[in-house]
């Protein structure tokens, strides 16, 4: 199981997307929840990105709401952790 560490701007960005659909909220807190487990979950639809985007990784938690994010090594904890970049629809992200 993998950590999830937020950044300021998916913290922005999830705030403004749940205020504008509070439906949104529970399936982008399935997504979390099942990227924790396993970030290549098929269910996921995960892919690495190329471009500007080189080398990050887009899921899907909707029809129109993407996750970009990456998966680092924590140092301290000697462990993998998935940083949460940004969140929003399709052309919000990329």
């Amino acid at each position: 199981m993998r950590q999830l560490v937020e950044t300021p701007r998916f913290r922005r960005m999830f705030r403004k997307h749940v205020r504008r659909d509070p439906a949104l909220r529970v399936r982008i807190e399935q997504t979390l929840h099942l990227m924790s487990e396993d970030a290549f979950a098929p269910s996921l639809a995960t892919h690495k990105l190329s471009g500007d985007l080189f080398g990050l990784l887009a899921c899907s938690c909707g029809y129109d709401c993407r996750i970009i994010s990456t998966i680092e090594v924590d140092d301290v904890a000697q462990q993998e952790v998935v940083l949460l970049l940004s969140i929003g629809t399709h052309e919000e992200v990329y």
